[in-house]
């Protein structure tokens, strides 16, 4: 378990990288080599890559980002980070999504219209 200040770093570290992902814009186009470079960068920072991404099964995933120390609200928004990189090409990451968010609303014991709205939104695509 880290400490408080070390939990308050990490957690920044976290935040900071997520925002990072979230700013970077997919519209439906061929992706691309920059593109993949930066989204590479970023996820590195949680062990994962593009292709680590398709390969982990959704538990996998969620562990692994459970391990990274991501809280509820970090994990809701790598979810979104996930659902927008699927409108790229040749990407599926929508069921991934919506474990994640089904967890959230899982394990965090606590009712969100907002996640709930996600779930039923990923579960129509």
């Amino acid at each position: 378990m880290l400490n408080k200040g070390l939990r308050d770093n990490e957690s920044i570290r976290i935040d900071n990288v997520l925002k990072t992902l979230r700013s970077l814009d997919f519209v439906p186009q061929p992706f691309t080599n920059d593109s993949k470079f930066d989204i590479e960068n970023q996820l590195k920072e949680f062990g994962l890559n593009v292709q680590t991404l398709i390969d982990y099964q959704n538990e996998e995933l969620i562990t692994l980002l459970v391990r990274c120390h991501l809280d509820f609200n970090q994990l809701e928004l790598f979810a979104d980070f996930l659902m927008d990189f699927s409108k790229v090409e040749n990407y599926n990451f929508e069921a991934k999504a919506l474990a994640i968010y089904l967890y959230i609303q899982q394990e965090s014991k606590v009712f969100s219209f907002g996640i709930n709205a996600k779930i039923a939104s990923a579960k129509n695509k």
